[in-house]
C-alpha cells in the first residue's frame, strides 16, 4: 500500500514532480472552476484512452510472465471499471455518460487523439457535461521484474489503490491555461477519497503534463491500481470512487 510519500497535504500526499512549492494547501481551500447544475442532463463522461489495459483474473500469488494485461473483452478491461463508476454515480441522482469506444487497439499509438475525438464529440453534443475522467489502469514494476499491487480494504474485501494525476502548464505551452482548477478538483478529489476511504489513494501526482485534461475544469487521469490487481479488485474501487466524486459534486459543486 503506497501512502506517506512525497509532500503532505491534509489528509494525504503528493508525488510533486514540479518543484515550484505549489501552496497545496491554498488551492485546496478554493472553490471548483465549476458548478453542478440540477439537472437531468449528463454532467459526467467518463471514457477510456487505453481501453483494453486489463487486470489478473484470480489472485494466485504470483504472476504468470506469459500473462498479457489488455484484453478485448469488455468485462474484464476498463470498459468494466468505468460501469462501476458509472452506476454508482447515477445511483446517486448523477447523470453519466460512459464511453465505451476502444482507442488503443488494433493500434495502440494515437490512441490520445482518438480520445479527444471521442470526448469533443460528447463534450459538443452535451454541453452540461463538467467533469471528465479518462479511467486507465497502471504498471508498478521493481528490479528483476517483480510486480508490485496497491491495494486498501473497505469492509474486509481488497480494492485496487488510485493514483489521481494532475497536470502543470504554467506557459500554456500544452494549450492547458486552466491547469490550477483541475489541479483544485484534484486536490479535493483526493481528500475526500482519503477520508471516505483510508488508504484509498496513492500519492497524487502532479507534474508537466497535460493528456486530454484541457477540455474542462474538471477534467482527470485516474489510473486504477495494476495490471497485478484482479479485475473485481478494480471494479469494487471503481464503485467506491463513484461514492467519492459524488461526494465531491453534491458538497463542493
Amino acid at each position: 500500500q503506497y501512502g506517506e510519500s512525497g509532500v503532505s497535504c491534509s489528509n494525504f500526499y503528493i508525488k510533486d514532480s514540479v518543484g515550484e512549492d505549489t501552496d497545496f494547501e491554498t488551492l485546496l481551500k478554493l472553490p471548483l472552476g465549476f458548478e453542478m447544475e440540477n439537472t437531468n442532463e449528463p454532467q459526467v463522461l467518463i471514457f477510456h484512452t487505453h481501453t483494453t489495459e486489463s487486470y489478473l483474473e484470480y489472485d494466485e500469488g504470483y504472476y504468470h510472465e506469459s500473462f498479457y494485461p489488455r484484453n478485448q473483452d469488455s468485462s474484464k478491461n476498463m470498459v468494466s471499471v468505468g460501469e462501476m463508476l458509472a452506476e454508482s454515480l447515477r445511483q446517486q441522482g448523477i447523470g453519466v455518460i460512459h464511453a465505451t469506444e476502444v482507442h488503443d487497439y488494433p493500434e495502440y499509438t494515437g490512441a490520445y487523439d482518438r480520445s479527444w475525438e471521442t470526448i469533443t464529440k460528447y463534450v459538443e453534443e452535451y454541453p452540461s457535461i463538467k467533469v471528465v475522467l479518462d479511467i486507465h489502469r497502471d504498471s508498478i514494476a521493481g528490479d528483476g521484474g517483480s510486480k508490485f499491487k496497491p491495494t486498501f480494504e473497505v469492509n474486509g474485501q481488497k480494492a485496487a489503490q488510485i493514483m489521481i494525476m494532475a497536470g502543470y502548464d504554467p506557459m500554456n505551452e500544452m494549450g492547458f491555461p486552466d491547469w490550477e482548477y483541475n489541479l483544485r478538483f484534484a486536490l479535493k478529489l483526493q481528500q475526500y477519497a482519503e477520508d471516505m476511504y483510508p488508504g484509498m489513494t496513492r500519492p497524487l501526482y502532479f507534474g508537466y503534463f497535460a493528456y486530454n485534461m484541457p477540455i474542462s475544469r474538471g477534467s482527470l487521469l485516474i489510473e486504477v491500481g495494476t495490471d497485478v490487481n484482479t479485475v473485481y479488485e478494480a471494479q469494487y474501487t471503481g464503485k467506491l470512487l463513484g461514492n467519492v466524486l459524488a461526494k465531491v459534486l453534491q458538497s463542493e459543486g
